[in-house]
């Protein structure tokens, strides 16, 4: 069971991220910008594909407050389109190229789930966050590479693959499959020597509805594990089917649940809309320093 197993399994709550020789602040919750170099991301005012465009969305997310940009060129909707490994190395290559040339002080995470894209363009572009939705599940050499890359990683938890995750998730118990889940695969992270891991709930990964609202009514009970944690719920169906709407009318309602996930803990929001959220920051976290006093 997992409150059983040897404290080995837990770490301490760092309070900064490691990369490139810069230490990133997690005393006040960071919020990441997303940028998909791709055509079919189900949030279609996420697509960026020219220079001008990459560039002017990063700056944009980066003058409103972004801490990391996280740059993903294969969409894991349910539904979407494959890509090869050679097309997810070329998008993201491109992107880097323009990243790197026009923001270089810009901390930046590769959102995939294979270890030799995450090597061939960190090796290429320098150290980045990892951030792999498949938890290591994807793709048995990533935990290596990451060991071997020295890099940050972003454990998320999902159940099924993205093709077939939505079909129909079914769990005992959410919340503790979840944890059991994280835990065990940072125990195999940290017996690696992976010395900065941030965990992701996952929401939208092989979930229902209610398992989403479930996870988000818990969240404060991943605080076990110690570790960083990330939540990406932006403009999600989480969020849109309740209110009988779409992911272009989700933005309300993604500000509401950030701001629920960051009373509960939430130390970094990955999100479409970066002012809003930061927003959101500035104000709950003016709120307990108040509290305080």
């Amino acid at each position: 069971m997992l409150f059983n197993q040897p404290e080995k399994y837990f770490f301490k709550n760092r309070k900064t991220i490691q990369l490139n020789g810069q230490l990133i602040s997690l005393e006040n919750p960071i919020v990441m910008g997303i940028l998909n170099i791709t055509p079919d991301s189900f949030f279609e005012g996420s697509r960026y594909n020219t220079e001008n465009e990459i560039v002017g969305k990063a700056q944009q997310m980066i003058d409103d407050g972004a801490t990391i940009l996280d740059v993903g060129a294969y969409s894991t909707r349910p539904g979407a389109d494959s890509v090869t490994v050679k097309e997810e190395v070329n998008r993201l290559d491109v992107a880097m190229t323009v990243l790197r040339k026009h923001f270089p002080d810009t901390a930046i995470s590769l959102d995939t789930f294979r270890s030799t894209v995450a090597k061939e363009i960190i090796e290429k572009h320098g150290p980045c966050i990892i951030n792999d939705i498949s938890g290591g599940t994807l793709d048995p050499h990533m935990f290596h590479t990451v060991a071997e890359l020295g890099v940050p990683y972003i454990l998320m938890h999902i159940q099924g693959t993205p093709s077939n995750m939505q079909e129909n998730p079914n769990y005992k118990d959410v919340f503790k499959e979840t944890l059991l889940f994280l835990s065990e695969r940072v125990a195999k992270l940290r017996e690696l020597g992976v010395a900065d891991i941030i965990i992701d709930p996952g929401f939208g990964f092989g979930k229902s509805l209610e398992h989403n609202y479930e996870l988000l009514n818990r969240l404060d009970g991943f605080k076990i594990l110690e570790a960083p944690l990330l939540v990406g719920i932006s403009r999600k169906s989480m969020i849109y089917k309740p209110l009988g709407t779409d992911a272009n009318e989700a933005l309300n309602g993604t500000t509401v649940i950030n701001t629920m996930a960051l009373l509960q803990g939430a130390n970094i929001l990955r999100v479409h809309d970066v002012k809003e959220a930061v927003e959101a920051v500035k104000i709950v976290s003016w709120t307990k320093s108040t509290s305080k006093n």
